[in-house]
């Protein structure tokens, strides 16, 4: 069941343990009661794709992913034929017509199709089941695909000319995410809910740990929403994202640390950093300076 009101939405992702901040909530309230697909952009790791799977659980559906990439195209998002189905039918066909030619209309129908993504959610919706359909990393994929999808995010409607049209009776709710490698066309942005997710600030970095990471001392979790706020400052290539700060956690879990050490910070930066030249850089300025702990 949706939540009916901002109070509701807000309590149903507490209860499944994301942190959102109220403007947020607020998206996900307005994307859900008024029908319209919620856009997330922001940096890498800052729990976009999150949203979508939370989103899955409080409503109790099926999470459809679809995971755009440079080079993808509507075939591969909508749907496929079988060719070796298709082939193997042909021979039976044949097979059975003594060698005669078989009937390309018995080979061009629904059960030869395999369904990607997009075409799972919108046949689910004709079928008058709910769905939460992630269309995540939109910004990798190219122009031409975007344009498709502002179609389909029209009518959620496809058409299959061998077969038939297919029609979303109810329509998948949609989280479509971006981390701005590219500008997304405004004419998409129109359709949608548009929130910004930034990196968390200290107090509610603090908060998702303890929701996140419960097990993980009071004292080193505000040790690590400290130290990931000095490092996000410092200009890197590639700035850690939340996740990176519940790796983090886990990873001193693993080694029985309590307490954020410089000497910890060194042998654990390479789980926190993924570049070597911002690896380089927070060593060239020194942990105790840029981390604000101390080595014992």
């Amino acid at each position: 069941m949706i939540p009916d009101t901002l109070e509701a939405v807000e309590a149903a992702l507490a209860a499944k343990r994301y942190v959102a901040d109220r403007s947020l909530v607020v998206a996900i309230h307005l994307a859900l009661q008024l029908g319209r697909p919620l856009f997330l952009e922001g940096e890498a790791g800052v729990g976009k794709t999150e949203v979508a799977k939370t989103l899955a659980a409080i409503l109790g559906e099926d999470l459809i992913r679809l995971q755009c990439y440079e080079g993808l195209d509507v075939a591969q998002a909508l749907y496929e034929w079988d060719y070796a189905r298709q082939m193997l039918a042909i021979r039976l066909i044949e097979a059975r017509h003594d060698g005669g030619h078989a009937d390309v209309h018995d080979i061009m129908s629904r059960q030869y199709l395999v369904a990607r993504p997009l075409l799972q959610a919108i046949e689910r919706g004709a079928a008058g089941q709910h769905t939460v359909l992630l269309i995540d990393e939109l910004d990798r994929a190219d122009e031409e695909f975007e344009a498709y999808l502002l179609e389909l995010l029209s009518d959620f409607q496809v058409t299959i000319p061998e077969v038939e049209t297919v029609r979303a009776t109810v329509p998948p709710v949609v989280v479509i995410t971006s981390n701005r490698t590219r500008e997304i066309h405004d004419a998409l942005k129109r359709r949608c809910i548009y929130h910004w997710i930034d990196y968390p600030d200290y107090a509610r970095e603090i908060a998702i740990l303890r929701e996140k990471a419960p097990h993980v001392p009071a004292r080193l979790a505000a040790q690590l929403a400290a130290a990931m706020g000095k490092l996000r400052d410092l200009d890197l290539f590639k700035p850690p994202g939340v996740a990176e700060t519940l790796d983090w956690a886990a990873a001193l879990t693993v080694l029985g640390r309590s307490d954020l050490t410089a000497a910890d910070a060194e042998d654990t930066l390479g789980v926190v950093l993924k570049y070597q030249e911002d690896i380089a850089r927070v060593r060239e300025l020194g942990f105790d300076r840029i981390l604000d702990v101390s080595a014992h």
